[in-house]
């Protein structure tokens, strides 16, 4: 396969090459360095947008695929709160349907709707204890995704596990531990940061 492989071969692509080119993506095209201030309030000399790489055909692609690789037989549904786990959510459920494992997204707002069922998920109704698997972007110190658990939990869903397209390493995962709940991560921000200085050599 090519180092810039087309669309059709991400569809067949082994999991090893598509890491490989979803990680290489990540670091041209979402990895910024300078002075940055992050949704939790600290500071950072560098800063990923990984909707720069959800929200293209090529990224949602590789993105579905390997997420999708990592859930358990019995998830029912992959949830996140908007706006960055948005497009995660909805590539998994569209891949799952190519792979014959349909499952659907659920996005959690910020706040509840202001109009209609006023909700604060927005997707199919699940089962009493259905389980769900909620996605992120970039897990900092994981607050964000927490709010999404509490929101399903609430619903009675149950929720074990996060998984994130990047992990920071500044006290997400110990947070996660803390909470009795799995986390994992395609990358670690090691891995982006030595993407970004290999390709940029």
């Amino acid at each position: 396969m090519t180092t810039n492989p087309s669309l059709s071969d991400l569809l067949t692509a082994n999991a090893a090459t598509l890491r490989q080119c979803l990680l290489n993506q990540i670091a041209t095209e979402a990895y910024k360095e300078g002075d940055f201030t992050l949704s939790s309030g600290q500071k950072s000399t560098y800063y990923i947008n990984g909707k720069l790489v959800t929200l293209t055909a090529a990224g949602g692609v590789m993105t579905g695929r390997l997420i999708l690789q990592q859930l358990a037989p019995d998830t029912a549904a992959v949830a996140g709160l908007t706006l960055g786990a948005d497009p995660i959510v909805s590539a998994v459920s569209i891949v799952s349907a190519y792979e014959a494992r349909p499952l659907p997204a659920l996005i959690i707002r910020k706040k509840a709707k202001g109009h209609g069922t006023q909700a604060y998920i927005e997707g199919p109704p699940l089962p009493q204890g259905a389980k769900v698997v909620v996605l992120e972007d970039v897990v900092t110190t994981g607050k964000s995704a927490a709010q999404a658990v509490e929101r399903l939990q609430d619903m009675g869903y149950e929720v074990t596990e996060i998984i994130s397209i990047v992990d920071r390493q500044q006290g997400g995962a110990e947070f996660y531990a803390s909470q009795n709940i799995k986390f994992s991560s395609l990358f670690t921000i090691k891995d982006v940061q030595q993407a970004y200085q290999t390709l940029n050599r």
